[in-house]
């Protein structure tokens, strides 16, 4: 059947409705794997650390990483893109939907400079947030999701104690609910409004029908969840009940409070250096069934906290028809100059938002000064897209970055604002492709005010990154400076371990870190910059520097170190540089052939050079999601083998197929030759576009003898405006979105395929109907599949009874097809 004729019988019967095969679900209780894995499924995961700007105190942080299914479970709502528990107000979902919004375990206070810990109680049922350190570093604060409502807690960073404040009713629905203001001494906070009743109640019988008219204008948009946009009057109803916040300043001390502003549906609150004004973006009907949330009409104003009045600065419609990967009408990105007081700049697209567009300048840069009454200045024009602006802490010092989506490619300069007619300065101009030779970021620097600078030490700043190499990534601390443009490099991690650079400590010269290695679980060292070494090799530190342990955090789970990884490198057929890490058993024998499961994750690239950069560590901790516990039942893991699809950004995707079928035949083929994998038992696994990866190498390839695809799209065509890096429609690369969708090659896929789903997936492209329908399409054309909805989870299963499902269903689907699997011509006997 040619591609047209099999988008237009797909198309035929969704529009007629003909049936599709079904069959018998299969509803039991949920199942767990064996002890050995499920124990380390239990195990506690290492704490992260938050450390305060002065580097003197650190917060480790432990996650619950896998809650009950009784909180996922929790009843929410869906208005416009963001899913709110009615119980007590709060955000079930994080951004995009990808996952549900957790309880911190546990905090544990680090004083640096004694190494003292001190373990924080937490009264039964907290349910905290991430917190946040005040910008004098003395306190902390976090959000509780408590029964009824969304509390704010504080805590001392002295002695570690936190109480909740009393009277505040938080509203996290559009994120920003807490922050601090200036120097730390108050916080601004959404707050639910006084007296605001009972929500909405719904009649349950239809004012009318469902009516959405387009009137022949044309304009791309991005493909949205349909059970997540607004749909009726009563939505919208619901989305302004729950939506509508009360600004307040909290004052940290007293714990009094004091409204300021009106009420209204607050998204983003940013506070300027001046601690007075503060940049309020606040969403207005009328609203849009067809996109979500962040696409709705609304006004950018600035309100001033000492008068309690706002200046609206910007008016913008409704953005129902952005081209995708492109960028909406009139002015966006709002954000503060954080190296003068109160002073407002974004950006404006000239390219009518549109990449395809050919312009001497794709954005122009405007400026606004207190009081917000004056015309706009414009700053500069940028020849790519603007990406933004880093601040020095000189008024005269920024670092601007612009982006070309079209060649993966940025630049970035050293300018005065205040001075246009003075020629930049080139700092940067490459491939963001590239790893082996990225800057890093820059290290910043919290003010007093709470302004957030480059950190600049006269003419030095710092730059911080994943130092990735041939050998892996080794990250690295350097010094630049900025009349010369020489770097320094002040650290880098010893090859046998990974260590990052978390801040500056509190004295000149020191600096925290968090190390780890494949035997030591991570924890942070206090560094000190020592004598420059006399001869050090290329891209090794200048400098010699002693170190001292800060936490001492044991072991959660001492069997897994038993486990041993390489990195492999390899080329495909085409010469492109290849990579992977291979995983072995515990207590694995040298000759001995293992079973394997492959794990990858495509990506896209312009250029073949970057495409096979190494990138990771082989010497973290060694961790193991859902997918690697396998090796605990005696497979090896090819994990994160590269499979890069390399091309013309425009184009790449016309060549999808054949470029995956390569990587996964060199990574195989490397595999088999190390002596460690078995070819006649290699299954093949993906979550998202890896998942597309397994459904379409299962249909195109005879290397594997079994998958497992979890949360993924099979039917581009219901992406029509572009997925990825594809950005041409459905219409203008038809063979493309057929070829690379396997739903199309249902009748191919003959090999045993496992489709996990999560019921609530929210992730545009990924909604569950995806697996549904790529399962109905397999069974009914005589192919061996299964398929495992699992309830009330999102893009990524958080449940931990959701988890063990995942690895029993996943452990049996590849004993049974691939570890005990018969060689291939005795199966076909």
């Amino acid at each position: 059947m040619t591609n047209t004729r099999k988008l237009g019988s797909f198309l035929r019967c969704l529009v007629g409705g003909a049936a599709l095969l079904g069959s018998a679900s299969l509803f039991a209780a949920y199942d767990q794997p064996p002890k050995a894995l499920l124990d380390v499924l239990h195990a506690p995961v290492p704490p992260s650390p938050v450390v305060n700007s002065q580097g003197t105190k650190i917060l480790l942080v432990s996650p619950l990483q896998y809650p009950a299914m009784a909180r996922v479970a929790e009843p929410f709502l869906r208005l416009g893109g963001v899913r709110i528990e009615p119980r007590n107000h709060s955000r079930h979902d994080t951004p995009a939907g990808y996952g549900i919004r957790g309880c911190m375990n546990s905090f544990t206070l680090v004083d640096v400079a004694s190494t003292q810990e001190t373990k924080i109680t937490f009264p039964q049922g907290l349910c905290p947030s991430l917190p946040r350190w005040s910008t004098d570093g003395t306190r902390f604060a976090f959000e509780n999701a408590a029964a009824d409502a969304v509390e704010l807690w504080l805590g001392d960073g002295a002695s570690g104690q936190i109480h909740r404040v009393e009277g505040v009713r938080l509203n996290p629905m559009f994120d920003d609910a807490v922050q601090w203001l200036g120097g730390g001494s108050s916080l601004l906070v959404k707050l639910v409004p006084e007296g605001q009743g009972a929500p909405p109640a719904d009649s349950n019988v239809p004012a009318g029908p469902d009516i959405q008219e387009a009137i022949g204008e044309k304009g791309e948009s991005s493909t949205y969840e349909v059970r997540d946009t607004l749909s009726s009057k009563h939505d919208e109803d619901l989305f302004d009940y729950y939506g509508v916040s009360q600004l307040a300043v909290v004052d940290a001390t007293s714990g009094s409070v004091r409204r300021v502003g009106k009420p209204a549906l607050y998204t983003g609150l940013s506070v300027a250096p001046d601690a007075t004004h503060v940049l309020t973006e606040t969403i207005r009907r009328p609203y849009s069934y067809a996109v979500t949330y962040d696409r709705f009409p609304h006004d950018v104003a600035v309100l001033n906290l000492a008068h309690d009045s706002a200046q609206i600065v910007a008016s913008l419609p409704l953005a129902d028809r952005v081209p995708v990967h492109g960028e909406p009408l009139g002015p966006r990105e709002f954000s503060w100059r954080e190296n003068v007081p109160a002073t407002l700049i974004w950006a404006e697209a000239l390219d009518n938002g549109d990449w395809k567009v050919k312009v001497p300048a794709r954005d122009k840069v405007m400026s606004l000064k207190a009081p917000f009454t004056a015309k706009p200045t414009e700053v500069l024009r940028t020849e790519q897209r603007f990406a933004g602006f880093a601040w020095g802490e000189q008024a005269s010092l920024a670092f601007m970055t612009e982006f070309d989506a079209n060649r993966h490619w940025f630049k970035t300069t050293i300018i005065d604002v205040d001075a246009p007619k003075q020629k930049p300065r080139l700092l940067w101009d490459m491939s963001t492709d590239e790893r082996y030779k990225s800057p890093g970021s820059f290290v910043a620097r919290r003010l007093a005010n709470g302004a957030n600078v480059v950190r600049q030490d006269g003419d030095v700043v710092y730059l911080r990154g994943q130092g990735s190499s041939p050998q892996g990534d080794r990250p690295f601390l350097d010094r630049l400076n900025l009349k010369t443009l020489a770097r320094e490099r002040l650290f880098r991690s010893d090859a046998a371990a990974f260590e990052r650079v978390l801040a500056f400590g509190a004295t000149p010269g020191q600096f925290l870190t968090w190390h780890e290695s494949i035997t030591d679980p991570p924890n942070a060292f206090m560094h000190t910059l020592g004598d420059r070494s006399a001869t050090p090799a290329e891209g090794e530190a200048q400098f010699a520097s002693s170190s001292a342990a800060i936490t001492h955090l044991a072991d959660p789970t001492p069997e897994l170190r038993k486990i041993k990884k390489q990195l492999v490198k390899y080329k495909r057929a085409d010469g492109v540089d290849l990579s992977f890490t291979l995983y072995t058993p515990p207590n694995y024998k040298k000759g001995e052939k293992l079973p394997a499961i492959l794990y990858a994750y495509p990506l896209d690239y312009a250029d073949a050079k970057q495409a096979g950069q190494v990138s990771g560590s082989q010497q973290t901790f060694t961790r193991l999601p859902p997918y690697r516990l396998l090796l605990l039942a005696g497979y090896a893991v090819i994990d994160n083998a590269a499979f890069p699809v390399v091309g013309n950004p425009k184009t790449a995707y016309d060549t999808y197929l054949e470029q995956l079928v390569a990587d996964a035949k060199a990574a195989v083929d490397k595999a088999v030759d190390l002596g460690v994998v078995d070819r006649e038992r290699i299954g093949v696994t993906g979550h998202s576009h890896g998942a597309l990866m397994t459904a379409n190498l299962l249909a195109h390839s005879d290397l594997f003898r079994a998958g497992v695809a979890t949360s993924g799209s099979y039917n581009k065509t219901l992406t029509p405006f572009g997925f990825q890096s594809e950005r041409r429609s459905v219409w203008e690369a038809q063979k493309v979105y057929l070829d690379v969708s396997p739903f199309f090659y249902a009748d191919k896929i003959k090999l045993p395929l496992l489709l996990v789903h999560g019921e609530d997936d929210a992730n545009p492209g990924t909604e569950p109907i995806q697996s549904r329908k790529l399962y109905q399409a397999v069974r009914g054309n005589g192919g061996t599949t299964r398929l495992v909805m699992l309830p009330h989870e999102p893009h990524w299963y958080t449940a931990m009874e959701s988890n063990e499902q995942l690895v029993a269903e996943m452990l049996k689907w590849f004993d049974r097809y691939v570890k005990d699997a018969k060689p291939r011509e005795a199966a076909r006997h």
